[in-house]
C-alpha cells in the first residue's frame, strides 16, 4: 500500500503538485482548441475526445490530441 500524503517529504509533495497543475493545463488548453476547432478539422468524434479528458493519463492523451487528433 502506498503512502499517506503527510508521509512524503516536501519535494514530492511538491513534484505531485506540480504534476497534476500541468495535466490540467494541457487538458484545458486541449478543451479549449476542441471547442474552438471545426469538426472537420478533427481526426475522429470531438465528443471522443472531450471525455478523454475525464480519464487520469499522466498527460498522454492530451498530448495525442495535438499530435494527431488534429488535422491542418
Amino acid at each position: 500500500m502506498g503512502r499517506r500524503w503527510n508521509e512524503l517529504s516536501q519535494g514530492q509533495r511538491g513534484f505531485i503538485i506540480l504534476a497534476a497543475v500541468a495535466e490540467s493545463a494541457i487538458k484545458a488548453a486541449m478543451l479549449i482548441d476542441l471547442k474552438r476547432r471545426p469538426a472537420d478539422q478533427v481526426r475522429g468524434p470531438k465528443w471522443l475526445w472531450a471525455s478523454s479528458a475525464l480519464v487520469n493519463s499522466a498527460g498522454i492523451l492530451p498530448a495525442a490530441y495535438f499530435i494527431v487528433g488534429r488535422t491542418r
